[in-house]
This record gives structure tokens, sequence and C-alpha cells, in this order.
């Protein structure tokens, strides 16, 4: 069975700095409405921009929940409920059904690891919590989602740096076109602005310092950008082989047609001048899909607001789609949610599908006269057969999404 012929989305959950859940997260990209603020200069981190969940409480989660995992695999938690609760599944009458979860992370449990090496250099390791090594490592997030929903099939966390969500995702896809499982559970999770990642990605001239305007800062394609806005969140994903949703009357929101990877081996931080690995990536998908440039109505884009890397996609984009196709950014509302960004942007790309609208690029003022893409500035309404979410991670990591109607 092939990806094209089988896998729907069925549920959706999203945790994100637009909103806490897929509507008002969806409305608000919709509406194009940045969350980025700014951040006053601290003992260890210089002033920052920074897009945050806004409102989280993790006692939602209950007494256990809130006190032991990282936010990162918190913020999943309410993701993947909203999901399987969007799905219609419940987890306590799984029925012997193979459930795998499958999450995108680059950083893990960040938080939980920063604060335990603060303990351990100010006070000895007496002072850190029992709970520091298991909350912080990279399978943080898919273990706790396992043990939370009772999800005894494949398991495992999936890091392809920025990235991430959708490799993950697109690892759901194979598990599922090869019988490997019945449900995938599948997204991305990242809580990362800590210290250390906001001092390191503002040391390789990453992030945007356009303070003067939090809010107007991440300017994907603009000719004025100079970076991203680290943010936090988390997307997740109910798929099903379509046939088995029917069989249970599960609503299909939209059809994932199709997955490509694909490397730029070319540097651990920039990107090919040229996307090579991106447009290889999606060559990979539209083939998986069966499906040609010509037919992309839409195309959601990394879009991260770095002049090198939009540059770079935009090359990708200009070359293998002379339809022009639109092409939006997410990011310039949600802030760049990093392993997480995939998922979230795929879930937006499924919205788009489902509801005939391309969300705008918030920020973009001064259009940059060297990337010629058709770019929204307002939300748009229109049948789309077939929509792209292109992700790119540091190292030349690339995945690309197809998404087609339900």
């Amino acid at each position: 069975m092939t990806v094209r012929q089988g896998v729907c989305v069925t549920g959706l959950g999203l945790v994100t700095p637009a909103g806490d859940g897929w509507a008002p997260s969806w409305e608000r990209v919709c509406k194009g409405l940045p969350t980025a603020v700014l951040e006053r200069e601290q003992e260890t981190v210089p002033a920052h921009l920074a897009c945050r969940v806004g409102g989280f409480d993790p006692a939602r989660l209950g007494r256990a929940r809130a006190r032991r995992p990282d936010r990162c695999a918190q913020l999943a938690l309410l993701a993947a409920r909203e999901a399987l609760a969007d799905a219609g599944l419940d987890p306590a009458r799984w029925e012997g059904a193979r459930v795998a979860v499958i999450v995108g992370s680059s950083s893990g449990g960040a938080q939980t690891l920063e604060t335990g090496h603060r303990a351990l250099l100010a006070a000895g390791p007496q002072d850190m919590s029992p709970y520091a090594v298991p909350a912080s490592l990279s399978n943080t997030v898919s273990a706790q989602l396992t043990i939370e929903f009772g999800a005894g099939g494949a398991s495992c966390t999936v890091n392809t740096a920025c990235a991430s969500g959708a490799s993950a995702i697109g690892m759901a896809l194979d598990l599922l076109a090869l019988d490997r499982c019945d449900i995938a559970l599948a997204g991305g999770a990242e809580a990362a602005i800590t210290p250390f990642y906001v001092a390191g990605f503002d040391r390789i001239g990453a992030l945007s310092h356009h303070f003067d305007d939090p809010a107007g800062a991440l300017r994907a394609f603009d000719r004025q950008r100079d970076g991203f806005v680290i943010g936090e969140g988390a997307g997740m994903l109910v798929l099903e082989r379509t046939a088995d949703a029917r069989a249970r009357g599960a609503r299909a929101r939209a059809r994932v047609s199709g997955f490509g990877a694909a490397s730029d081996a070319h540097h651990v931080v920039k990107p090919h001048p040229d996307g090579t690995g991106l447009a290889a990536a999606v060559r990979e998908a539209l083939a998986r899909a069966d499906v040609s440039a010509r037919d992309v109505a839409h195309i959601n884009a990394h879009g991260t607001g770095t002049p090198a890397g939009d540059r770079a996609e935009a090359r990708v984009l200009d070359a293998l789609f002379p339809h022009r196709p639109p092409v939006t950014s997410t990011k310039p509302v949600t802030g760049h949610l990093l392993g997480a960004a995939g998922a979230v942007e795929a879930a937006f790309t499924v919205l788009a599908v489902e509801q005939g609208l391309i969300p705008p690029t918030a920020n973009l003022t001064d259009h940059d006269p060297a990337i010629d893409l058709d770019i929204p500035t307002e939300c748009r309404a229109g049948g789309l057969p077939l929509a792209l979410s292109l992700s790119m991670g540091f190292g030349g990591q690339n995945a690309v999404l197809a998404v087609t109607p339900g």
C-alpha cells in the first residue's frame, strides 16, 4: 500500500503562542497577529525576543504531570489530549490496537537540564531533582505520551533539528503504510526558551534584533529580515489508514499523501545556497504522492526570516513551481518553534486544505525584490487540491509533507 492510497489525519492538537488549542491558534494565524514580545536582559542572557505559550497551567495535567515532566512534554501532553479527543479516540478503549507514538524534538527536556545543572553547580547533587535525568533525556516527550495513553506500539523520538516534527510525521506515515501500527500519534514539541539556547542562537546570528518592534520582528521574505524569534509549543496529529478510519466512522480532515526527506550535505548551520536538499525532498514528496509540481496550490514555507535561509528556500520554490502558487510563512505569528515547527505547520497545512483558506504572512511590509514569490499578506479563500509543508533543519536536514483533501 502506498502512502497516497491510505493515510489520513483524524485528529489535531495544538498548543502554541497563538493559542491553547487548534482553533484559537488557527484563527490567530489566519488573522496574521504576531505573538512576539521583548524579554529584558537577565544575568546570563541578553535582551531577546520570544514567543511563549500564554496562560499555561501545568496543574491541568494532574499533580504528578505538573511536577515531573519537562515543559516540552507537558505541552505535548495537552496537544495529544486534544488530538485524540478530536479524533474521537479514547485511550482507555484501545482494544488491542497497535498505537505508535512518534515525536520530533531538537532539544528534549532543555529546561530540566539547565535547571538541574544550575542546581548542581550552586549547591551540589542533593539539590537536583531525582527526575532531572529522565525528564531531560531527548526521548522524554515520546516516553511521557506512551505512558500517559498506554500506547504499547513503536515509540520513537526523531531529531532532525528544525525539521524534527515533519520528520516524525513522515516516519509515522511509513509505519502505517507498512502495517507496523494501526494508529499513529505523531508530531513535535519544544520548550527551549532557555539561557543556553537563546544565547547560543544569538551567538551564531540567527535571532532577530528588531527590539524596537517586537511584534513585527520576524519578517519572513522581507527586505528588512534579520533572523527569527524563538518560540515554544507542541503540535500532535492522529494518523490512521483511511480504510480503518472509515470503518470506525471517523472524520478524515485531510490526507498526508506524500513525504520527502533529503540532506544538503553542505554545512552544519547554513543551508545550501541553492537549497539542493530541500529541492530533492520536495521532489520525493511529490513522487510519493503521485502528483506533479503543477498540482500544488499552496505552500507553507519554512520561512524563518533569516537572510540566507529565506533566500535559499525562495530559489527552490521559484525553480520548481513556475506557476507561482501562494506561499505562506506562519512563523511571524508563532515564532520559530524549532523541533515542533514542522508538526505545528503541518497541522496548519491540514487546516488550510480542509477549510480552503490560505493564511497570510504577517509582517511582510517590504517584500524582498530578490524573492519572486506570491506571498499573501491577507487570508485568501479557495479550493486547495494539494498543499506542501516545508521544513529545513540545521545540518541541512530537510523534510516535506504533501497534504490533499480527505
